[in-house]
């Protein structure tokens, strides 16, 4: 992720703010996790059933980045 985005994973607390402001419930175990994968330079591989909600994560991520999804 680009540094200016640096402000909006500052904290657990402000993804979860963040995510909420753009319409997702943002768990705390989650925001661990975005929280983590940003500070470390890791990608997440979201993996489950049909209907769990990986797709929506990708989305109200994008959507509170401001950035495109591209999806493949």
């Amino acid at each position: 992720m680009k540094p200016h985005h640096d402000k909006k994973f500052s904290s657990t607390e402000k993804i979860r703010k963040g995510f909420e402001s753009v319409g997702y419930i943002c768990s705390q175990q989650m925001a661990t996790t975005l929280y983590l994968a940003h500070h470390l330079g890791k990608p997440i591989l979201v993996e489950g059933p049909a209907g769990v909600g990986k797709t929506d994560l990708g989305k109200f991520t994008a959507t509170y980045l401001g950035l495109p999804l591209i999806r493949l």
